[in-house]
């Protein structure tokens, strides 16, 4: 058993317990190899609360996994919904008394996007961020990440449903928590798992050069997001400390790269604030810079209207953000002026926050 932040030790969740650990534990009591994958088809696919409704395995064994594991590292505190009637946020408690956010992102029927989060705060102080006001508390384990699409799945299944895409855009930068990001794409792939397929998940990061370099090589076609929010360095800058450490050169450099290596076009996020980033001259420049680093065809803007919150920033008008889309799309750039869902439940862009005070250790 481990421990959390040096407190009381609690038993792992099987989420956070690997394929290899969990085939030496049965096989110490006995049981057949075969029963790894019923429990994990069980805690990724199926609609059961804990190990007690797991009825095709053994009373005794059901006893001894409770015993060992809990069932899910999060426990769910508050849901809200969305007057949009799609979208949901819901407030989740962490074994040692931390919490995160996570949100359902349903899409007219079509699909069922969750958004997941990887760190407990964040440490990127982006200007307009919500999240990063809070500074960072912990890194997730990848269970910690995985079960975020669990809780989310057990509803859905419910009703006939399941999960079809995750977006890493929640709490957190993801690359500052690479092993357990990575981690939990994995086992989301996994087709005796989720099953979810690598294109249909999307790391989104502030643009930490390493981490981008590094997913190229993984063998994983995920989709890569880069938040930019201003083509050059002073703005940037000013909304987004990390450029201080890599600048928009290189961090368009990096994904040209990632593009290269995977075949996988890039989303570049564009969080639209009044009078700083959205301007038409600004538009322009934003262009030659994609430009610059690649054939148009291989990226993508993603215009998003800020949310109220942090950095006492404006949301420009509808007629300027269209038309920062339209002088993009006439320079040859896709763009797209996202349609803003969850702002009343602060699910928005940059709205997820949680207050934080002394955690305890709680079980789960």
């Amino acid at each position: 058993m481990g421990t959390l932040d040096g407190m009381t030790a609690v038993r792992p969740a099987i989420s956070d317990v690997s394929d290899a650990a969990l085939l030496a534990w049965l096989a110490k009591r006995g049981e057949p190899a075969y029963r790894a994958k019923q429990i994990r088809r069980h805690a990724t696919r199926g609609t059961a609360a804990g190990f007690g409704e797991l009825t095709d395995l053994p009373k005794p064994l059901r006893e001894a996994l409770a015993a060992s594991f809990r069932w899910t590292s999060v426990e769910l505190v508050r849901e809200d919904a969305s007057a949009d009637g799609e979208t949901r946020k819901a407030l989740l408690r962490l074994a040692d008394g931390h919490h995160i956010e996570t949100v359902l992102m349903p899409h007219h029927g079509a699909r069922n996007a969750v958004c997941v989060s990887t760190q407990a705060g964040c440490p990127m102080a982006c200007a307009f961020c919500a999240t990063g006001e809070m500074g960072l508390v912990r890194n997730l384990t990848a269970g910690e990440i995985v079960d975020q699409t669990r809780h989310w799945q057990r509803e859905l299944a419910q009703r006939g449903d399941r999960v079809s895409h995750v977006v890493y855009m929640g709490m957190g930068e993801p690359f500052n928590n690479y092993d357990a990001t990575l981690a939990s794409t994995r086992t989301l792939v996994d087709p005796e798992a989720f099953g979810i397929s690598p294109r249909r998940l999307t790391i989104s990061t502030c643009g930490v050069v390493p981490g981008i370099d590094q997913l190229a090589g993984e063998g994983l076609p995920i989709n890569l997001a880069v938040s930019l929010h201003a083509p050059d360095d002073p703005t940037r800058a000013r909304i987004m400390p990390i450029n201080r450490k890599w600048g928009v050169e290189e961090v368009l450099a990096a994904a040209a790269r990632y593009v290269k290596r995977t075949k996988r076009r890039v989303t570049f996020e564009y969080v639209l604030l009044a009078g700083v980033n959205d301007s038409a001259e600004t538009a322009r420049e934003l262009a030659a810079l994609i430009t610059r680093h690649g054939p148009t065809k291989d990226s993508h803007v993603n215009l998003i209207p800020y949310n109220p919150g942090a950095g006492g920033f404006r949301r420009p008008s509808v007629e300027r953000m269209e038309h920062f889309a339209e002088v993009l799309q006439e320079q040859g750039i896709a763009a797209t002026l996202r349609i803003s869902k969850g702002q009343d439940i602060a699910a928005g862009c940059g709205q997820l926050k949680v207050a934080e005070g002394k955690a305890q250790l709680l079980p789960i």
